[in-house]
């Protein structure tokens, strides 16, 4: 199969089936196989976290920025019935932040579903010592859970860590995520890294209990070849870190058939992770995605 470009990807999600190759019973004589035939996806322990999570989040932030992203810009109504096809498929993982513009969306759609059902995943943006924060954290927080429709959040991360002393220049933040985690807030605390130096970091900083790293065989949009990031994830499942696998297909630079097959499987069977987030936008995508994550599972 010919290479295929991300728009065009995307296309082919929203238009049909044409050119997405699914082994196995993912796509039978035109129409995606009901979902009581199909394998749902599973669950799977995230570290020291205390949480089970599904192996598959549900990304919320595809060319994200200004509180905006593609599955945003889906609508209302789409992204409801997209995040209610994830919740049929075994996805149980939502995975927002405040910089996509997303928590709304997710809140609206897991309103009317089982909370401890869930996980639900969001992130912060932070500046270096609090020094130009908008609001205080335990009022930014406030509004989170206020937009999520939700109590408390399962994980909160701190986004998009790009340097190595982020535990030196973030600590206004993290103690104020450990008071929400005391108060039962959060759950769970972390970064999302964009830098290796970050990334050691965390792999060994005792504050943080989850991890979302960029992680691909083909070494696109990442911290570091794929053996190194991958020898920083193994220190960090070590030491009990939940690991959280983004951007598995480059930020959408691999999504052939060939690509996306590679790219699961690395991540289910090679990756030193537990789960990946996915920015899939359509039930297409989506379904293809569970086929194949759930065969590599399998072997």
């Amino acid at each position: 199969m010919n290479k295929m470009n991300r728009r065009e990807f995307i296309r082919t999600g929203t238009a049909g089936l044409v050119g997405l190759s699914v082994a196995g019973a993912g796509v039978v004589n035109g129409g995606c196989t009901p979902a009581a035939d199909r394998t749902l996806v599973d669950r799977i322990k995230l570290g020291h976290s205390g949480l089970t999570v599904s192996r598959i989040a549900m990304g919320t932030g595809s060319i994200g920025g200004n509180r905006s992203s593609n599955q945003t810009r889906l609508g209302m109504d789409n992204f409801v019935k997209l995040a209610h096809h994830a919740y049929e498929q075994g996805i149980r993982f939502y995975d927002m932040a405040d910089s996509y513009g997303s928590m709304p969306y997710v809140g609206e759609a897991v309103k009317s579903l089982p909370r401890e059902k869930i996980t639900l995943l969001s992130k912060i943006w932070t500046f270096e010592n609090g020094s130009e924060q908008i609001q205080p954290v335990e009022k930014e927080l406030d509004r989170f859970r206020k937009e999520a429709q939700t109590d408390y959040f399962d994980i909160l991360l701190m986004h998009c860590m790009t340097q190595g002393d982020w535990s030196q220049t973030r600590t206004h933040y993290m103690d104020a995520l450990s008071k929400a985690k005391q108060d039962g807030i959060v759950k769970a605390v972390g970064i999302s890294c964009h830098d290796i130096n970050a990334l050691n970091e965390a792999a060994v900083n005792p504050w943080v209990d989850v991890i979302m790293a960029r992680i691909n065989p083909f070494g696109s949009k990442m911290d570091g070849t794929p053996e190194e990031v991958n020898a920083v994830l193994e220190k960090a499942q070590q030491n009990g870190k939940g690991i959280i696998a983004m951007k598995i297909f480059g930020e959408g630079t691999h999504v052939s058939d060939p690509e996306r097959e590679q790219s699961i499987r690395y991540a289910v069977r090679e990756g030193n992770v537990h789960c990946m987030t996915l920015g899939l936008e359509s039930e297409v995508q989506m379904d293809d995605a569970v086929e194949r994550v759930m065969r590599a599972v399998k072997g």
